[in-house]
């Protein structure tokens, strides 16, 4: 069931909070690979939690449509008298004295905290892979890795161990295991849901949102964290909608599966009424050149003190990306960020007149966890890879919503302009139902 299924039986009174939550976390403690997946789960207060929204549909005093439905959190989010560690041996030990803002929002909202998820570390990778911590496993295939850095967020969902969850995203750290595990996967726009109590990876790029098993689901729990109103998804269609594929870097290099599951998501969408176009911004390779330089400078800056003061405690492919800001200079920094802003417009202007631009949501399938450990070289091109097409959303300042398309580990994903996530998704709710037939 999706969580919005589960929370209108909570409303109709066919659906107990607290027995919910207790099947949630038998299911959780019963889980032969619990551990790669939740870093801790918070039993006692998601007890506690669910007893208050039992008495609450009860009493007729339902606080949301999710009152009383249990969902993980990504180990950044700050949890009150809780580790919190992103995935990182940095952070060992670290127990925050107050909830994230986001999650303050998820609870008098009335969703239930089941606990934390696993994640890449530092949130710096979009494979799922940390050795140094836990690796969760993929849904599709229990050799690859799931995507990250969401990664147990993801597979807490893909595995029933969660309603749904909370996830960030810098780079494509929602939508890499949304689409490996065959979920939804919401980007939020950049600075619409706070970031306070969430532990940074890039300010200037980080981002919450969910990983569901429905565009429905992503509406409402986008909406509760940001403590706003749903947008209205009723009556949606695809007739008439302008979509856009992106030809300049989103479509190199395909793997033979995301490439024909896109091709048969696309004729499907067309099928259904949409107006489907073809296009270009060579511009865009400019943007990926300075990604590195924005990127690793703002993740060295927040990170240098800590890493420098212990850099045995990390993943060498996480430390080696880190350190790749060390000799970024401020003048540069400065520089890029002037020039990016300059291809954003360039890119707004391009897109106008259609509704949303689409590609893959990632070019290569989930790789395999063993060659990855063992492989420096493919290790680097994996990743790079894996985010190639999510990044996109990311330095374009794009909302982005990922939706699976009926292959295994692949998705099709909509950019639209930052400020349009209602519209987004009232887009995805309309390719959902074509794509699920």
């Amino acid at each position: 069931m999706t969580a919005a299924d589960l929370g209108r039986g909570i409303g109709a009174g066919e659906i107990d909070p607290v027995e919910l939550t207790a099947a949630y976390l038998a299911a959780i403690d019963s889980h032969p690979l619990r551990d790669r997946i939740y870093a801790r789960v918070t039993a006692d207060r998601a007890r506690t939690e669910a007893k208050a929204a039992s008495d609450r549909a009860n009493a007729g005093l339902r606080r949301s449509d999710l009152d009383g439905v249990p969902v993980s959190w990504k180990d950044l989010f700050d949890t009150a008298g809780t580790r919190t560690e992103a995935g990182t041996k940095l952070l060992e030990g670290r127990v925050p004295d107050m909830d994230a803002r986001v999650l303050q929002n998820a609870t008098a909202a009335g969703l239930v905290c089941l606990g934390k998820t696993q994640m890449s570390e530092i949130a710096f990778s979009g494979l799922g892979l940390n050795p140094m911590m836990e690796t969760p496993p993929c849904k599709n295939d229990p050799d690859a890795v799931p995507g990250g850095s969401s990664s147990g967020a993801g597979t807490s969902v893909a595995f029933g161990l969660a309603a749904a969850a909370i996830g960030s995203d810098t780079g494509g750290s929602v939508r890499i295991p949304a689409a490996w595990n065959d979920l939804v996967g919401l980007k939020t726009a950049h600075g619409r849901l706070s970031l306070d109590g969430v532990v940074p990876l890039c300010l200037s790029f980080d981002s919450v949102g969910p990983l569901c098993r429905s565009v429905e689901d992503a509406g409402l729990l986008s909406a509760i964290l940001g403590n706003e109103t749903c947008a209205d998804l009723a009556g949606t269609s695809l007739k008439g909608a302008r979509l856009l594929i992106l030809e300049t870097i989103a479509l190199d290099d395909l793997q033979d599966m995301p490439r024909d599951a896109f091709e048969g998501a696309v004729a499907t969408l067309a099928g259904a009424g949409a107006d489907v176009s073809r296009g270009a911004f060579p511009m865009l390779n400019d943007a990926f050149d300075l990604a590195g330089t924005l990127y690793a400078g703002e993740s060295y800056g927040w990170w240098r003190d800590k890493v420098e003061a212990a850099p045995e405690k990390m993943f060498p492919q996480i430390l080696e990306r880190v350190r790749g800001g060390r000799n970024v200079g401020a003048a540069d920094f400065v520089a890029g960020w002037n020039r990016l802003r300059e291809i954003r417009a360039a890119y707004l202007e391009t897109t106008a007149g259609y509704d949303a631009v689409i590609m893959p949501t990632a070019p290569v399938l989930p790789p395999n966890m063993a060659r990855l450990l063992q492989d420096e070289v493919y290790y680097r091109t994996q990743n790079l890879l894996a985010l190639r097409n999510t990044r996109i959303g990311n330095l374009m300042d794009l909302v982005s919503l990922t939706l699976p398309v009926g292959v295994p580990s692949c998705g099709i994903m909509f950019n639209m302009p930052k400020g349009d996530e209602a519209r987004l998704l009232r887009l995805g709710a309309a390719a959902e139902g074509v794509l699920r037939g």
